[in-house]
Formats: C-alpha cells, structure tokens, sequence
C-alpha cells in the first residue's frame, strides 16, 4: 500500500526520530511510506495534490493539529499518532482543541505511546468509535433514546416524568444529579461508589447497585413496588431539604468570605 506519513520533520528532534522508526516499521511490512514534513504544506489543499500525484491509498499523521488536521476531506483512510504538544498544549486552545476532535472523528485509529496520555486523551475527547457503537445499539434498543444536552429547566421538567434517575458514574465527587433528583421527588438508582454512597443511604434515601445484574433487580423492584418508590422519595426530599439547603450553603459561603476580610496582604512599600 502507499501511504503517506506526514509529521513534523525539524532536524535533531524526537518528532523527527519516531517518524523515522515508524516508517522503517512500515517498510519492513512491505509499503510504500512517503514520509513528508507537515510544515511544508499551507493547508489541506496541497496536501491533496500530492495524494493525487502519488496515487497515495492511506496516510497517517504523527502530531493531531500540527499534521493530522492536513490529511482531513480527501477521501483516503488515515490514522493519527498523539504528540506531546497535542495534549499537554494545543488542548488548552478551543480552536485547536476543537480541530483536533474533528480529526479523532474522520480517523480510523488514534496510538498514544504511553497510558498517561490515553487516559489523558479520553479525557478531552469522546472516543468516535465507541460513541457510533453506543448510537448503534440505542437505535436498535426499544424504548431507549439517547438525548443530547439541554437547558435545566427542560432537563428537570422530562426527569419529573421519570421512573428514577440513574447515576452509572465511576467517580463522583457529590452529584449535584442526584442532589436535583431528590429535591424534584424523583428516585435515586446509583453506582455503589464512595461519592454516591456519600449521599445516598442504600434503601432509605435511593438504591445503590455494585454491577450490572444487581442495578437490573433493583431497577425491576422499583418497578414493581411503588410504595417503595414514594418512601425513597419522601426521604430523599428530607434529606436534600435539611442537609443541602441552599440558604445555609449561601450563609457558610458568605461567613467563610467574610472571614477574609482585613487578611489580605498589604502592598511592599
């Protein structure tokens, strides 16, 4: 296959070094690797007429925004190798940040070199492949619908009109979710995790569930048994009522801030 790589070529860098292993990689597997400096080209344009001039069939791109941005709308399958530039800077721009999601969904593969910088790119970017999996089975899935962000009084006017809230979050911090459920009179149904289990009393203000088979049976038993429902929601109420009240939150604040005052550092003369 001839495949074009394209990346940042400045001498005596690392950049330089890893296009170059990776093309020898390549080449032993018997294809053609037309290794180009991303610099040279000023947009996607001219990066067309070279894949039209060397019949280019696949490319890919060591760098997101400084390479895999040029191989974007021209037809070709290509993947893309994260740089340290692209996580640990371009990522604090919105308009890079922003053109390097646009790349990871038109590429077919994404290779990080280490499992900081995986996490930290799935940190930045939902990842395109899974979300498609995810998009796919819904569609096929009766009664299920995958809704997009919306304004909080539309959020908790379709919650009201729910059977519970489910928080399947793997870390929480305190769900303000789950806080807002309560408050709408809505039962909780949420991952046994310490932030959960920080505000919700398993049976007493929601249900907690560890695995999948166990959020099915209580899912099942909310279902059936409404007197459960109504006792869960009566003291979820009375818990966000008396333990997160709004105005007592709003007085620690504003006693915290004025605790403040006449401390702050006076001016070097």
């Amino acid at each position: 296959m001839r495949l074009l790589f394209l990346a940042v070529l400045r001498p005596h860098t690392g950049n330089a070094v890893t296009a170059r292993r990776v093309r020898a990689h390549l080449e032993a597997e018997g294809h053609v690797c037309l290794l180009r400096d991303a610099s040279d080209f000023a947009g996607p344009k001219d990066v067309a007429e070279l894949v039209r001039a060397e019949a280019v069939q696949a490319a890919l791109a060591l760098h997101l925004y400084r390479a895999g941005r040029l191989l974007q709308g021209h037809g070709i399958p290509f993947g893309v190798v994260f740089g340290g530039t692209d996580l640990n800077e371009d990522v604090r721009q919105g308009d890079k940040h922003r053109a390097m999601g646009a790349v990871l969904q038109e590429a077919r593969f994404a290779v990080a070199f280490t499992e900081a910088m995986r996490a930290a790119a799935c940190r930045q970017w939902v990842d395109p492949v899974f979300t498609r999996e995810v998009k796919a089975k819904v569609e096929r899935a009766a009664g299920v619908r995958l809704l997009p962000e919306m304004p909080q009084a539309d959020l908790h006017a379709a919650e009201k009109n729910c059977l519970a809230l489910v928080n399947s979050s793997l870390s929480e911090g305190m769900s303000a979710a789950i806080l807002e459920a309560m408050d709408l009179e809505v039962p909780v149904l949420a991952r046994n995790i310490p932030g959960n289990a920080a505000v919700v009393q398993h049976g007493v203000t929601g249900l907690l569930f560890s695995n999948p088979q166990e959020f099915v049976q209580l899912a099942r038993r909310l279902v059936r048994d409404p007197e459960l429902g109504a006792k869960l929601v009566a003291r979820g109420r009375e818990y966000v009522r008396t333990r997160h009240c709004w105005r007592a939150e709003r007085d620690t604040y504003q006693r915290l801030v004025r605790s403040l005052e006449g401390g702050a550092a006076r001016p070097a003369c």
